[in-house]
């Protein structure tokens, strides 16, 4: 599954939908923010080179992966500094600490 993104009218209506991210042969899964904007995504179904998260500039550009040895189901920012990302994979829990810091919603 693809990465779309779409603009939001005042109203919160989506319109002008377009592709922002394709993890082909593998497929997106959850996603966060960063406080910087960057979009991670968890990846998974495409094997070695795919499997993990993966990081996006808010341009869609790829920035950065995690390569993990399964499939990433969700992730979250935690700690207390919110810069440690805590991956859900398909058997496993895994933890990094990360240059970026989560976006936290109110």
């Amino acid at each position: 599954r693809p990465i779309h993104v779409f603009d939001v009218t005042d109203d919160g209506l989506l319109t002008n939908g377009r592709l922002f991210a394709d993890l082909a042969p593998g497929s997106s899964d959850g996603i966060r923010c960063d406080t910087d904007g960057n979009l991670w995504s968890a990846a998974a179904w495409g094997g070695p080179e795919i499997d993990g998260v993966h990081c996006y500039a808010p341009d869609g550009n790829l920035i950065g992966k995690i390569h993990l040895p399964e499939g990433c189901a969700n992730l979250c920012f935690g700690g207390v500094k919110k810069n440690r990302l805590f991956m859900a994979a398909s058997q496993s829990i895994y933890a990094v600490y990360v240059e970026a810091i989560g976006h936290q919603w109110p």
